[in-house]
């Protein structure tokens, strides 16, 4: 088998894995027009962009962890448009709520919280490129608790948005999200607006790794 062919069957055999193999549920977070609205203002203000619709072009995976145990409060964190007022290492830069493409329940369970070429506010610099997958875990912001059965999903969920999106380059944890600050993907204009983070743990980012190495997705 030559070279071109043993690659093509690969994609095809990947593909096909992924889309057979993975389950998706919808549950979608509030997403009305004043949250797209503010979407369209933290683009403009952060990045520079007048646009006309928050559709983004994927390129990068950034997983997470929410540093609360519980499924329903991790939702409702998520779920309305506006930002908590207890948010205030980032309510200055916005008053739009946090959100996440994907949610991964500690049985592994995934669900999509909203459009996956719509642009999520999930980590600084990085918004407008990426697709936010979120896992229940991290307790307390510190411990690497996160499942086997989430790292199956989110190893199945990579999998399944490098195949839909071939624009799709780099997997990063959250923690990493600084190292791309002199890249052409890092848009930011607000030098002092930084968050340290931790998740989603780098054992867990290095089991993922390990598990889609043959996607080629770098950091």
């Amino acid at each position: 088998m030559n070279k071109k062919l043993l690659l093509i069957t690969t994609a095809i055999l990947n593909f096909a894995f992924a889309q057979e193999s993975i389950e998706i549920i919808d549950k979608p977070i509030v997403f009305k027009q004043e949250r797209i609205d503010m979407t369209k203002e933290y683009i403009k203000k952060h990045y520079g962009f007048d646009v006309e619709s928050i559709e983004i072009t994927p390129k990068i995976i950034v997983l997470h962890w929410t540093a609360d145990m519980s499924f329903d409060k991790s939702f409702n964190r998520l779920k309305p448009q506006k930002l908590f007022s207890d948010r205030k290492d980032i309510v200055k830069a916005s008053a739009l709520n946090v959100s996440a493409h994907f949610l991964v329940a500690r049985d592994g369970t995934i669900y999509r919280l909203m459009p996956e070429n719509w642009m999520a506010r999930h980590v600084i610099g990085l918004n407008y490129y990426s697709i936010g997958v979120e896992n229940i875990g991290g307790e307390g912001n510190k411990k690497e608790d996160l499942t086997p059965a989430q790292l199956e999903s989110n190893i199945k969920l990579v999998r399944y948005l490098k195949e839909k999106y071939p624009t799709i380059t780099k997997l990063i944890g959250h923690y990493e999200y600084r190292e791309l600050e002199d890249s052409e993907l890092w848009l930011e204009m607000d030098k002092n607006y930084r968050t340290e983070k931790k998740d989603p743990g780098k054992k867990f980012m290095r089991a993922v790794r390990e598990a889609v190495g043959d996607l080629n997705l770098t950091k």
